[in-house]
C-alpha cells in the first residue's frame, strides 16, 4: 500500500520546545502566585488553552484572567525563549527524503496560528507543508481525532494511506482514533515508555526514511 502523505505534529516533534514551553508555564504560575510542582507543568499534546482548563483547578488558581489571556501570555512567555528552541535531529533530512518520494507533509497541531508563524520565519518552514491545521480550526483538542480528520480532508487523500508522526499519548491515541497508523518520537527511554502505544518508536529523524515509513504502512 503506498503512502500519499505524513502529518506531522509540531511541538515536541518537529521542534525541540518542551523545556521551554515547561519555563513559560511555570513563569504564569508565578505570577498567579503558584509554585509549579515540576520542570513540565503541562500535559504535552493538548493545547495551551486546554492546560490552562487543568491547571486553574489543579493549582486552586483564583484569577479574574480569561483561559485565553493566560494562553496569550503564556505563549508570550514562550516566544521570549524562541531562540533557545531547536529543530529535532535529522528533520530537515527526512522531510526532504519524503518530498523527493513524492510523499505530501502535512502539520497538525493544537497551537496557534499566530505563534506557528513565529516559529516558521525563525527556523525558515515557510512553503514547507502541503496543509497546516492549528487548533482554532477544530472545536475539539487532541485526544480527539477531529484534527487530523480535517487535515486529511484537506490533503485529498485516503486516511489509509497517510501516517502520524506524534511525540504525545494524546496525539498517538487521536491518530489511532481517526484510523491512522503513528510513529512517536521519544525524548528518552521514561518517555518511550509514555508512547508505547504507538506502531513505532524512534528517538531521533535519523532513524527514519521514506522507505521504512512504507514498511511500517505494510
Amino acid at each position: 500500500m503506498k503512502i500519499s502523505a505524513v502529518i506531522f505534529d509540531l511541538d515536541g516533534t518537529i521542534l525541540d520546545n518542551e523545556d521551554e514551553y515547561g519555563k513559560a508555564f511555570g513563569e504564569v504560575l508565578k505570577k498567579l502566585g503558584k509554585k509549579p510542582d515540576s520542570a513540565y507543568p503541562h500535559t504535552q499534546g493538548i493545547g495551551v488553552e486546554g492546560n490552562w482548563e487543568r491547571l486553574i483547578p489543579k493549582y486552586k488558581i483564583k484569577t479574574e484572567k480569561t483561559i485565553d489571556e493566560l494562553a496569550k501570555e503564556t505563549q508570550g512567555e514562550y516566544l521570549k525563549l524562541l531562540s533557545e528552541v531547536t529543530l529535532k535531529e535529522g528533520i530537515g533530512e527526512f522531510i526532504s527524503d519524503l518530498k523527493d518520494s513524492g510523499i505530501l507533509v502535512a502539520l497538525a497541531t493544537s497551537n496557534t496560528w499566530p505563534t506557528v508563524d513565529k516559529v516558521f520565519k525563525e527556523f525558515g518552514l515557510e512553503g514547507i507543508f502541503s496543509v497546516v491545521t492549528t487548533g482554532e480550526e477544530v472545536t475539539f483538542r487532541k485526544p480527539d481525532s477531529e484534527i487530523f480528520l480535517l487535515t486529511i480532508q484537506k490533503l485529498g487523500v485516503d486516511l489509509k494511506e497517510c501516517l502520524v508522526i506524534e511525540d504525545t499519548p494524546a496525539g498517538v491515541e487521536a491518530a489511532h482514533t481517526a484510523g491512522m497508523k503513528v510513529v512517536a518520537i521519544a525524548r528518552d527511554k521514561k518517555h518511550a515508555e509514555e508512547l508505547k502505544k504507538a506502531d513505532l518508536i524512534i528517538f531521533n529523524f535519523l532513524e527514519m526514511s521514506a522507505q521504512k515509513m512504507l514498511e511500517l504502512k505494510n
